[in-house]
């Protein structure tokens, strides 16, 4: 899952909603450059609850997606959504072969996994010694059941690409957030920062601190709420308030009636949040909130949940700083930056070492 080390990828976020690709190039050392990027509307209940219901449609929507991209790219890094994937930080000795941590690994592993082992796909990575006794190292163990990661290289590999790397989407957002806190006052060293994305049926709240998750949580609360307000209220499919929704368009009452309402509810939604990583924490306070997902870049939200938490907050955009090829458009892609979170974490695969 998090080791193959590959050159030329794209990365591919497969949500509820859409697919998402992007590619980079440049060093994280010498600068980045987003060369091309598309997102994919796909079928309702092609994806549900995270997982993949018709693979036909899916793939369908990544092949258009390529099409549209026009990368000549054929390895790609995918994602698990968080909720397939059991992850577990241990502590084992410094100095272990690969082989001896293997086995350590599956050997902890088998106290945590409700699944026999050879049920699921099982890996792990070294996240550096320990703070306070540098002879023990911090290793995350992530395992997903066998199916879980076969339907995403099924669907991936249907549509002509090949999976190369699957990750899973909430390290891949926390890649992505890395280049984010960079544009934070101080880097955000130090801060205790949200990271809220929004998604089509789910908001993922994940609290970091000097780049460490220390608390994540799901809620149930999402962009295709406002969709299905609009379609109850004009009359519209599901699909053309979804269209109407992202292009414009809607009569003068929109904002006023179904807008600002959602709005508010969403930003009542991440203090909610809040309180609950206040309440099931020693925390009782957070720095900044960045947010992220589809619903981010509703004119006037980030004010919205900045009064409403009173904690500054700000949109997500990975991609600030980086070189743009002539292919990509600067508004558009500001638009779509905060969608592509976990799209372009995955992207950033191919600078590992």
């Amino acid at each position: 899952m998090f080791s193959p080390k590959a050159r030329q990828l794209v990365g591919l976020d497969i949500s509820s909603s859409s697919v998402k690709l992007v590619e980079l190039s440049g060093s994280e050392k010498d600068g980045l450059r987003v060369e091309r990027y598309a997102i994919e509307p796909m079928p309702r209940d092609a994806v549900v609850d995270g997982n993949i219901a018709n693979l036909d449609a899916v793939s369908e929507s990544i092949r258009r997606a390529l099409r549209r991209m026009g990368s000549g790219l054929k390895n790609a890094a995918a994602a698990l959504p968080a909720a397939a994937v059991i992850t577990k930080k241990i502590i084992l000795p410094a100095g272990l072969r690969e082989q001896e941590m293997e086995v350590q690994v599956e050997s902890e592993a088998n106290q945590y996994i409700p699944f026999a082992l050879d049920e699921v796909n099982l890996d792990f990575q070294v996240i550096g010694p320990l703070h306070d006794n540098p002879d023990e190292v911090e290793v995350l163990i992530a395992a997903s059941r066998k199916e879980k990661v076969e339907d995403r290289v099924a669907a991936v590999e249907a549509a002509g690409l090949k999976a190369v790397i699957m990750d899973v989407d909430s390290l891949a957002a926390q890649s992505a957030f890395e280049l984010i806190s960079r544009r934070l006052p101080d880097e955000g060293r130090d801060k205790i920062i949200a990271l809220i994305n929004i998604g089509a049926s789910v908001t993922t709240v994940t609290v970091l601190r000097n780049g460490q998750q220390i608390y994540s949580r799901e809620q149930s609360f999402g962009g295709n709420q406002l969709t299905q307000d609009i379609a109850r209220q004009y009359g519209m499919s599901v699909e053309e308030a979804e269209t109407a929704k992202r292009s414009g368009g809607l009569p003068q009452d929109y904002e006023r009636d179904l807008l600002r309402p959602f709005m508010d509810s969403l930003a009542l939604e991440v203090s909610r949040a809040l309180q609950f990583f206040f309440t099931s924490t020693q925390y009782n306070q957070v720095d900044h909130i960045v947010l992220a997902g589809g619903c981010a870049v509703l004119p006037g939200l980030a004010e919205m949940v900045g009064g409403r938490t009173q904690i500054p907050t700000v949109v997500a955009n990975p991609f600030e700083g980086m070189t743009l090829s002539s292919q990509v458009r600067p508004k558009a892609l500001l638009a779509d930056a905060p969608a592509m979170i976990v799209a372009c974490g995955l992207a950033m695969r191919r600078f590992d070492t």
